[in-house]
């Protein structure tokens, strides 16, 4: 949450007031006088004291592994949507999904109503690894596999980041691998094997920088441990 907003809401300043609060070094984060207003708490992690008093910020944070065909936005006319596998009482209106997933593609979906966190996991700058699991409808070679070290170039020049490619399982007719990207471009994953000459047929994210989706099962999901927070701090700016 954005320390100016958390004064703000907590101790119901104004913004000449919310100033000065700065300018006098009254607010603290970590027992250091933060002079930054934008700066992203959270509570959990963080000791928030503004002239003396303890604040603590009330954002929320969901692991859910998506099923295929549901789709990753919080409304849709036609299809059930993440929010809709969220109990009643977990469906806050500020909620934002961290990683949009196609509709027919299963795995983790960051749910939190920290925007801030989620604009910087996804900043390309910042390079946060992304795991997926992926079957292909053809054997995946090891030339595949030091085109996209080099980098895939699409149809129409667009060049990726390179990215590590690991064989599992591979026969003439399919093959399973794991995949690890750090950018997001629109349907990354499923050009990038196109652009080898390989269709997609099943996909499905495992991980997000260090979150793992482990053994939640399709269409549920859970709160994130403290560990699991702990291990975001670093995208906390």
């Amino acid at each position: 949450m954005r320390l100016d907003k958390l004064i703000e809401e907590r101790l119901a300043t104004s913004r000449k007031e919310l100033k000065r609060l700065f300018q006098q070094g009254k607010v603290l984060v970590d027992q250091q006088i933060e002079q930054n207003p934008s700066r992203n708490v959270e509570s959990r992690l963080h000791d928030i004291r503004v002239n003396g008093v303890l604040l603590q910020t009330t954002d929320v944070y969901y692991v859910l592994n998506k099923p295929a065909g549901v789709v990753t936005a919080n409304k849709d006319p036609q299809h059930r949507t993440v929010i809709d596998l969220l109990q009643l009482e977990d469906r806050h209106s500020s909620l934002y999904a961290v990683g949009r997933l196609d509709r027919d593609t299963e795995g983790l979906v960051l749910l939190t109503t920290n925007g801030q966190l989620g604009y910087d996991l996804l900043h390309p700058t910042k390079k946060v690894p992304k795991r997926y699991d992926v079957v292909v409808n053809g054997p995946v070679t090891a030339e595949d596999v030091a085109a996209f070290a080099q980098g895939i170039v699409f149809h129409g020049g667009i060049t990726c980041q390179p990215a590590q490619l690991t064989l599992v399982t591979c026969t003439d007719h399919q093959s399973m691998v794991h995949l690890e990207i750090a950018e997001g471009k629109f349907h990354q994953v499923k050009k990038m094997f196109l652009a080898r000459g390989k269709k997609v047929i099943a996909l499905k994210r495992v991980a997000i920088g260090p979150l793992r989706l482990r053994d939640l099962p399709p269409g549920e999901y859970r709160e994130l441990t403290q560990a699991e927070l702990e291990s975001l701090a670093s995208y906390f700016r």
